[in-house]
C-alpha cells in the first residue's frame, strides 16, 4: 500500500488521518495492517520508532467501530472486545494518547488499567461498558481474580513491546489472560527485538501467526547518525563535557548501566552546573513521572536514565542519545538508540567506547580503532630504564658489583626470625 487511505478505513478514521497529515504508511504498517484487518494473527518485528502502535491501533479501532455500525454495540459492563497489553505504565499512557487521537470522531471507549495506579482506580476504570482495554498484565490479573473483568467477548488481543513485557516475568500472567479469552481469538505481537522468551511464545501461542520482519528489524533506523568516541585512559568526563558543549535541536537522553551510575553521573552534572533529571528504577514513581514530564515539555533538556528509559518511551523532542556507558546486549543498544530519530525524524547517537565494549561493537558491525596502551605509568622506573637501555649491549658487572656468595650457616643453626614492624608485627 502506497497511501494510508488505500487500507479502506472507516470515514471517521480517514478524517482524523487527514487532519493529522498521516498519508504514507511505514514498512511495518504496509505489511501488517492488511493482515490485521482480515482477521489474521500477526507477529511484527520492527525497529523502534517505526510506527508499531498505529499499526495495530488503526485496524483495532476500525473493527470495533464496524461492529457498532453493524448493530452490535457493546452494552455489558466490564466486558471489552479488545485488549492491548503493555509492560509499563509509561508506555500504557503513551499508547492511550495514540488511541485518544482517533476516538474523538469514532466515539469508541478506551479504558486503562495500569500498574502504578491504585486498585480502586483500576476498578473504577473497568466499570461500565467499553470497547478497548489497555492494561499491564499484573493489574489485569488482579481484576480477573476478583471477577471484576470479563474477557469472554474479547475478539483481539495485542502484545505490545512483548520483549520487555516477557523479560519482566509476565509470561504466566499473559498465559492466564489468553486462557480467559475465546478460543477463536485474533492475536498480535509487536516487538523491536526477539528475546528467547519471545521466541518461545512465537513457537507456541503464535505458531499459526503470520510473522513479519521489517528490513530494519535488528538495526537502527536510516535517519539516525552514530558517532563512536573512544575513551582514553578511562577518562569519560572530559569527552562527555566536550559533547555536551555542542548544541543540539531537542533534548539529550544519557544512558548508564546501573542505578548507582545514573545517580553518580546526575550529581556530577549538577556539580558542574548542568540542569538534569533522573529516570530509573527503584525511585518514587511520582518523582519519575514528574522528571519525565519536565524533560518532555522542554523545561529540562538533559535526562539521565538506565535501560528503564530505553523501552517504550516515545518522546518527540529527543535530538540526541548519549551512551555514557554502553550496554552489554545488542538488543538493549537498539532500544536506547530508538529513543531518537523516531517516525522519520533525524537523530544522533553518541557512544563513549572503551575496549570492554569491543564485543558489542562487533555485534553492531562497527570497527573501532583503540589507541595503544601506555604502559610507562605502570612499569615505573623499570620501564624508564628499559627505554634507555639498548638490547644486546648491556655492560657486564664490575668485580666490585658482582654478587658474592653467602657464607654457609654453621651446622645446627636456625634461620633468623623476620624483623618485626613497629605497628603491624611480622612483615609478610
Amino acid at each position: 500500500m502506497n497511501l494510508i487511505s488505500d487500507f479502506g478505513f472507516l470515514d471517521t478514521l480517514q478524517k482524523t488521518l487527514r487532519e493529522k497529515k498521516f498519508f504514507k504508511p511505514t514498512e511495518i504498517q504496509s505489511q501488517a495492517i492488511p493482515l490485521l484487518m482480515s482477521g489474521q494473527s500477526v507477529v511484527g518485528v520492527s525497529e523502534t520508532g517505526s510506527g508499531k502502535t498505529m499499526t495495530y491501533a488503526l485496524p483495532l479501532l476500525h473493527a470495533m467501530k464496524s461492529l457498532e455500525l453493524e448493530g452490535s454495540p457493546v452494552s455489558e459492563d466490564s466486558r471489552p472486545r479488545a485488549v492491548v497489553m503493555v509492560p509499563t505504565r509509561e508506555l500504557g499512557e503513551q499508547v492511550a494518547k495514540v488511541f485518544k487521537t482517533f476516538t474523538h470522531d469514532t466515539r469508541l471507549r478506551v479504558r486503562t488499567v495500569l500498574g502504578g495506579t491504585t486498585f480502586e482506580q483500576a476498578r473504577r476504570n473497568v466499570a461500565g461498558p467499553f470497547e478497548i482495554l489497555l492494561a499491564t498484565p499484573g493489574r489485569m490479573v488482579q481484576l480477573m481474580d476478583r471477577n471484576l473483568l470479563d474477557l469472554s467477548d474479547v475478539r483481539t488481543l495485542i502484545f505490545d513491546e512483548a520483549d520487555q513485557m516477557l523479560d519482566q516475568g509476565f509470561l504466566p500472567d499473559s498465559n492466564m489472560i489468553v486462557a480467559a479469552c475465546p478460543a477463536d481469538l485474533q492475536l498480535a505481537l509487536f516487538s523491536a527485538t526477539v528475546s528467547n522468551t519471545v521466541q518461545e511464545l512465537m513457537n507456541t501461542l503464535f505458531a499459526k501467526a503470520e510473522v513479519i520482519r521489517s528490513s530494519g528489524a535488528g538495526k537502527v533506523v536510516s535517519t539516525l547518525k552514530t558517532q563512536n568516541r573512544v575513551v582514553k585512559d578511562g577518562k569519560r568526563w572530559p569527552l562527555f563535557e566536550e559533547i555536551l558543549a555542542k548544541p543540539v535541536q531537542g533534548g539529550t537522553l544519557v544512558f548508564t548501566n546501573t542505578r548507582e551510575q545514573c545517580d553518580q553521573l546526575a550529581q556530577e552534572l549538577k556539580d558542574k552546573g548542568f540542569e538534569c533529571v533522573v529516570y530509573r528504577g527503584e525511585m518514587d514513581k511520582n518523582e519519575r513521572r514528574a522528571n519525565l514530564k519536565k524533560f518532555k515539555s522542554g523545561q529540562i533538556d538533559l535526562l539521565v536514565a538506565t535501560d528503564l528509559g530505553a523501552r517504550g518511551l516515545d518522546i518527540e523532542s529527543v535530538g540526541r542519545v548519549i551512551n555514557f556507558h554502553l550496554p552489554r546486549q545488542k538488543e538493549n543498544y537498539l532500544h536506547r538508540a530508538g529513543r531518537t530519530a523516531r517516525a522519520g525524524r533525524p537523530g544522533l547517537v553518541i557512544n563513549l567506547v572503551t575496549e570492554r565494549d569491543q564485543r558489542l561493537m562487533d555485534q553492531l558491525g562497527v570497527k573501532v580503532q583503540f589507541p595503544p596502551r601506555d604502559l610507562s605509568a605502570k612499569s615505573g622506573k623499570a620501564g624508564a630504564s628499559a627505554k634507555t637501555s639498548k638490547p644486546g649491549k648491556s655492560k657486564p658487572a664490575s668485580p666490585a658489583q658482582a654478587k658474592k656468595p653467602l657464607p654457609p650457616r654453621p651446622a645446627g643453626s636456625r634461620r633468623p626470625e623476620p624483623a618485626k614492624h613497629k605497628k603491624y608485627g611480622k612483615r609478610r
